[in-house]
């Protein structure tokens, strides 16, 4: 069978596919690449042309693409069985990865729910702490509302939406979502005109506790993404916050839902970014760097105290009603298996603090500049963040597309970048080699000079 040229891929993709957080009909007449092969940290379209992936796959891929023992774990797997289902059956590599996460998460979580994405992960943790209420002994209760953070991003399924506030992706949803209640998130940058930064960030501590001791009968969970938020535009939040919301719920008994899904897996500096506040919660979902960037597999962790509230004689009801067909798909097992395996055996880790540090001190020519109003960094999570001007902070209109065409700045370089408005996201992925992060710093730099420099002039 012939394959298709180039011209004939581009029209079908015009033609037949709607990209997800995609501007469609701008992206029609940008000619983006056809990413067809991956080979280590770079990407190759069906042109030939290379491009280091410097947002690792949507802040997915640890490893690289094509390494060698991931893929050889997938093909062994293969050879075994592809997917069989997890609905009152089980098999060994959901069974290994289950007790793997259990010794690597924070200490208390002590049971695994497999689903496919950072979304569904969410999702069921939800459900999971809105059916625990219920069902808790010895003195069950309905709590209905759910705490979260101003600007939080939890993914794109009904209740992910209701946990998350950024009002671009969830507005036109709201007559769909159950009721939250939020705190505001402790990044200063924004922060109200009348307040000096270390007052605003003492108000979000104070209104935290405020906010969950006046609704602390009725929530049935508080979730919080540890230490950034990465849709918002890489906020990162003061030392002691994640621990200060940590001991408060405690205090009143509410489930602390640790959303992991784009931090963990050593994107902060840690496995896990609960771990540097030293922060146990109840629910924690993992997702993206679960297999390496590999494969759609996720998962929620429980303590045994919420995970005892379901067991019961099956005529009890309390089962928990809720799964997806490719559950612990174990291909995908297969893959987060030897993806963890690797980040012992490649001293990952230590590689994710030196790049860290290589980051800050080649981003530094940029903390002066007239409109980067700040850059934002936990670990090898980064955020620049474009301003027409610093002082008032004004921002650029939404029609200039000042990150956007930062992007395709960096794409004729050779970087492919995706940014969150006018918040540059670098996302290099922790196995990246000192000097390729060295590049990516480069070009972003670069690309961003580039398009400041057109700006002023029109």
């Amino acid at each position: 069978m012939t394959s298709p040229t180039t011209k004939q891929l581009r029209q079908w993709d015009n033609e037949y596919v709607w990209h997800p957080f995609t501007a469609m009909q701008a992206y029609r007449d940008e000619q983006a690449p056809i990413i067809e092969s991956g080979e280590g940290f770079y990407l190759f379209d069906v042109e030939g042309q290379r491009y280091l992936d410097g947002i690792s796959s949507l802040w997915c891929n640890v490893h690289g693409h094509g390494v060698p023992e991931i893929d050889d774990a997938i093909r062994e797997q293969l050879g075994r069985i592809s997917h069989s289902t997890l609905l009152g059956l089980s098999s060994p590599p959901s069974i290994e990865l289950a007790q793997k996460l259990v010794e690597l998460t924070p200490p208390g979580l002590t049971k695994v729910f497999y689903s496919d994405s950072g979304s569904t992960a969410v999702e069921s943790a939800l459900k999971i702490a809105y059916q625990y209420h219920q069902q808790k002994s010895p003195s069950p209760e309905t709590r209905r509302l759910f705490g979260t953070v101003s600007g939080a991003y939890h993914g794109d399924t009904i209740g992910s939406v209701s946990v998350g506030s950024i009002e671009l992706f969830h507005t036109v949803y709201g007559k769909l979502l159950f009721e939250t209640v939020s705190v505001p998130s402790p990044a200063a940058f924004h922060r109200p005109g009348n307040m000096r930064e270390g007052e605003y960030l003492r108000h979000c501590f104070t209104e935290a506790e405020r906010v969950i001791t006046q609704n602390a009968n009725q929530m049935a969970a508080f979730i919080i993404e540890p230490l950034v938020q990465g849709a918002a535009g890489i906020l990162v939040h003061p030392d002691g916050y994640l621990k200060h919301v940590r001991e408060i719920t405690s205090r009143f008994g509410i489930p602390l839902i640790a959303d992991e899904v784009a931090v963990g897996f050593g994107r902060t500096g840690t496995m896990f970014a609960c771990e540097q506040e030293e922060v146990e919660p109840d629910l924690m979902c993992v997702a993206k760097g679960l297999t390496g960037g590999y494969l759609p597999v996720a998962a929620t962790l429980a303590t045994d105290e919420i995970y005892d509230a379901f067991l019961d004689v099956p005529s009890a009801g309390k089962t928990f009603f809720h799964g997806h067909t490719f559950t612990g798909n174990p291909l995908g097992c297969a893959a987060a298996l030897a993806s963890i395996k690797l980040f012992d055996q490649n001293r990952i880790l230590d590689r994710v603090q030196i790049n860290s540090e290589l980051i800050a001190e080649k981003l530094r020519p940029l903390v002066e500049h007239p409109h980067v109003g700040e850059i934002r960094q936990k670990g090898l999570m980064v955020g620049i963040e474009l301003v027409a001007h610093r002082d008032p902070v004004t921002c650029y209109s939404s029609e200039q597309r000042i990150g956007h065409l930062v992007t395709l700045a960096a794409r004729k370089r050779g970087v492919i970048l995706r940014p969150l408005g006018d918040v540059v996201v670098l996302m290099p992925a922790p196995a990246m080699p000192t000097e390729l992060v060295e590049k990516l710093c480069d070009v972003a730099i670069e690309a961003i000079e580039e398009v400041i420099a057109s700006v002023r002039l029109n």
